[in-house]
């Protein structure tokens, strides 16, 4: 407080100090018999925590008091400061117009540095309605006095909020400079709730600038600084779900804005959050492509915000509605009428979401084949390229992609693309975490669709291949960022190992698992979190196919690449120094019976099952026809690439008639097979032998294996701990790991082997200076990626390929134990006498008994890469 107050003024910065210690000492005033001044003011102070951190309705009460209370005492300014706090609440009580009066009753009332504070309150108020200029105006009023008044904690409060109000109409330079100085003053206070406020301001700084890492870990530090005060801050989790969508993890931003609103309500917290919250689980939701969600989600917002008379949010919840109605596919006239509508209004609020609704409408005005329209639209959008961050950005090539494609330009079309994703590389490098980075992709998908659409309407296969290759299996471009030597996050990893390690034990001695369990997901989300803070290397990378190159090195092989083009499959066939396009069936056929042929490749790992086998062979020609179609009978006598799209990584493709009689192998990508092909094994480079635990088998291989290669290193009997392990294969020459493998759909960078002390995680091979040149893992589900973002591929395979190795040996689905050892075996006899580790695996195959089990066995695997 300023020199001069009253010792009872003190309690109302304590509010967001100690919010504890203000209650307890506000209800101490209240049981002694205060004074009306004195006793307004407590009640002031218990009407802030439960408008800010409990019952919105018990605040009112409060507040009405504390107002009553303070036009008894007779003092103008105390009067005026109660009526600004009451304001507040009414507007977030949704009672927006008596909201309103009390803050301008209060204007009237407060002199000096109390009308100061008045004004920055009326201002916040303009700011919850989307009035932003008028908040502008009251801040610039307040700032002045409130710095010549020598009020540190007010002036701060007022430049974080100005800064906020800043960004909200696009303006990030001018923000920065008011959070920096807002920073530098509650560095001085110990106000603790409005430092973690200034934290999570910085936060959002950082994501508007494009930092998404940065963004992340100041996000996480203020939710951890609020935990500690106790007092729920739902514009944090409005902020987190913004970013969250920004990088592709829209289902998780849905989750969070759904269990945010579910607190709220539960607390009867403040109706204007609900419908903000309301809002930003309607974003998600069709971000998530959950067009019904939205729907619902956007309805509610906008029923709320019209009741709160706050129009620019409004405006914001019908751009989402009007996005999921046509997302539901609802197009018709009304609605494109509507987004228009929709973008003209934002245009005159000066909302930077303008351009997403000109965008919105441009495209509903092409479906509807309003040429002239749609036209007037993305020029609108299009301006969009030049302002804001790299990933938003992209939204307006987007739009100048369209343009160029409705004018029938393939070369404008194209250019617009490339522009765009170049863009977005900028963005996804500045992104450390391989999960990041592949989810990231999804912004380019619609940028990477149109250069498809456009090449394949220009005729050339080979220009289809280049652009086909732009954005797919990008993050195996570059070795992700070593995760930093950070103790806390190497501590969090080893307890999530020992604690999976003792759930494990527990659930197979029939004991109880919840404590565990909840301490495992626990451990999970701190991982995971700390993970995604890690900034990446900014690496500048060509992306471009050198299609000459590729075809030099397929020699009399060929590498076949299945591209989707809105639905359709196409195979571009590369071998004999030119590239030739024959189209295929649908994606959705191809990914139908992918589903059916695993689960019959599942059955037949149990034995009682061997009478399925025909249904496979039946199920691997049916699927031979739809992902190859003409192209099957080009493929030549050499060895075959095949380079599938994200969600057809998972086939069995040895079940195909034309691939079982083949040396063939898989590749992410025909770049990430070039780059494999070229990778020189380590001079020196160790064998190593890995026999987890509980295996059927016994990993009855690795003791054969190991008198076979004389000096390997082998790990086995609780010498196959998760550090040992690494440690063994960081640049060695060959490694084998014979261990129960677990695929997590849900969360792919939790894929792990299971070794004595607990699971090996892609996380943990991730923190590898060079993976293995070659490595086997004759585990189940091994090989299983999940394909995330526009075209990337997540999983214990994908970790390891840009980390140096050039092959691996896996499978895509559960396999027979016993089964595996003799393909095991005669994999490794093939490979030492020289063959290729497709060659090998087609050999090995061939050793196989004839029964069900031992052939599903040989099907299930298959040669990743280009070793």
């Amino acid at each position: 407080m300023t020199g001069g107050s009253p010792p009872i003024l003190d309690l109302l910065p304590l509010v967001f100090a100690r919010p504890e210690d203000a209650l307890s000492r506000a209800r101490a005033v209240l049981a002694a018999e205060p004074t009306a001044h004195d006793a307004s003011v407590a009640q002031q102070v218990l009407g802030i925590w439960e408008r800010d951190f409990g019952d919105l309705h018990t605040a009112l009460g409060h507040l009405r008091r504390a107002r009553d209370l303070a036009a008894r005492s007779g003092s103008s300014d105390r009067e005026a400061d109660v009526l600004a706090t009451l304001g507040a609440a009414l507007v977030h009580a949704g009672r927006t117009q008596r909201g309103v009066e009390a803050l301008n009753r209060a204007v009237t009332r407060g002199t000096g540095t109390t009308l100061a504070r008045v004004l920055f309150r009326r201002g916040y108020v303009w700011w919850v309605l989307g009035r932003h200029r008028e908040a502008l105006d009251d801040l610039r009023r307040a700032v002045p006095v409130l710095r010549q008044a020598g009020d540190v904690i007010w002036t701060a409060r007022a430049l974080t909020l100005r800064a906020t109000v800043h960004l909200a109409m696009g303006s990030a330079e001018r923000a920065e400079t008011d959070f920096g100085g807002a920073e530098r003053l509650w560095a001085t206070t110990d106000q603790e709730h409005d430092k973690a406020d200034a934290v999570e301001s910085r936060g959002l700084a950082a994501f508007r600038s494009g930092d998404i890492p940065a963004a992340l870990r100041l996000l996480d530090e203020a939710a951890r600084r609020y935990a500690a005060l106790g007092t729920p801050m739902f514009m944090l989790n409005i902020r987190r779900c913004e970013v969250l969508m920004a990088v592709g993890l829209a289902r998780e931003a849905l989750d969070e804005a759904d269990a945010a609103t579910d607190m709220l309500e539960s607390i009867g917290g403040q109706s204007t959050r609900k419908a903000e919250l309301l809002l930003a689980a309607a974003r998600a939701a069709n971000a998530a492509g959950d067009a019904e969600t939205a729907v619902a989600r956007a309805t509610a917002a906008t029923r709320l915000f019209s009741s709160q008379r706050r129009e620019w949010w409004g405006a914001h919840a019908r751009l989402v509605l009007v996005e999921a109605r046509l997302a539901g596919g609802r197009l018709s006239r009304r609605l494109v009428g509507e987004a228009a509508a929709v973008a003209a209004r934002l245009s005159e609020l000066g909302s930077p979401s303008a351009v997403e609704a000109s965008l919105l409408a441009g495209r509903a005005a092409l479906a509807l084949g309003w040429a002239t329209d749609a036209e007037r639209h993305l020029v609108a959008a299009a301006r969009g390229r030049f302002r804001g961050p790299a990933f938003a950005r992209a939204g307006g090539w987007v739009a100048q992609a369209l343009r160029a494609e409705t004018a029938g330009s393939t070369r404008k079309v194209l250019d617009a693309c490339r522009r765009g994703l170049d863009l977005l590389d900028e963005h996804q490098m500045t992104l450390g975490a391989s999960e990041l980075r592949a989810r990231a992709t999804a912004q380019g998908a619609e940028l990477a669709a149109l250069a498809q659409r456009a090449s394949l309407r220009s005729g050339s296969p080979r220009r289809l291949l280049v652009w086909s290759e732009r954005w797919r299996a990008t993050v195996l471009a570059a070795p992700p960022t070593r995760p930093p030597a950070d103790p806390v996050l190497l501590r969090d990893i080893t307890a999530f190992r020992e604690i999976t390690s003792r759930a494990e034990a527990a659930r197979s001695a029939g004991a109880p698992v919840p404590a565990l369990e909840r301490e495992r997901r626990r451990l999970e989300r701190e991982i995971r979190a700390r993970t995604l803070h890690i900034r990446g290397q900014e690496r500048s990378d060509n992306r471009r196919l050198d299609v000459r190159r590729l075809l030099d090195l397929l020699g009399n092989g060929r590498l076949v690449e299945i591209v989707a083009v809105d639905g359709d499959l196409h195979v571009l066939l590369c071998g004999g120094g030119r590239v030739r396009r024959f189209p295929a069936g649908r994606l959705a056929d191809a990914v139908t019976e992918a589903d059916h042929v695993r689960a019959g490749l599942r059955r037949l790992a149990h034995p009682e099952a061997t009478d399925r086998l025909a249904i496979l062979e039946a199920g691997g020609r049916r699927l031979e026809e739809i992902l190859l179609g003409p192209a099957v009978r080009q493929l030549g006598t050499g060895p075959v690439v095949v380079v599938p799209p994200g969600r057809l990584h998972g086939v069995p493709w040895a079940l195909l008639p034309a691939l079982r009689e083949r040396a063939f192998s898989v590749s992410p990508s025909a770049s990430s097979w070039l780059r494999a092909r070229e990778i020189e094994p380590p001079l020196g480079g160790r064998f190593v032998l890995v026999r987890g635990p509980g295996l059927a088998t016994g990993g009855a291989e690795v003791p054969r294996l190991a008198g076979q290669y004389g000096k390997a290193t082998v790990l086995e009997n609780g010498a196959a701990s998760v550090p040992a392990v690494l440690e063994a294969i960081d640049g060695g020459l060959l490694a084998h790991i014979a261990a129960h493998g677990t695929f997590r759909a849900d969360n792919p960078m939790f894929s792990s082997l299971r070794m004595d002390d607990g699971p090996l995680t892609v996380h943990d091979f991730e923190r590898l200076r060079r993976s293995p040149h070659q490595i086997i893992l004759s585990s189940c589900d091994s090989g299983r990626l999940a394909s995330v973002g526009a075209d990337e591929l997540l999983g214990l395979a994908t970790a390891l390929l840009p980390l140096g190795t050039a092959g691996i040996v896996a499978s895509c689905v559960p396999v027979n134990d016993e089964a595996v050892v003799p393909l095991m075996l005669a994999l490794h006899e093939r490979m030492r006498a020289g063959r290729t580790m497709a060659g090998a695996l087609l050999d090995a195959r061939r050793t196989m008994p004839h029964d069900a089990a031992h052939q599903a066995t040989g099907w299930a695997f298959s040669a990743i890469g280009a070793a």
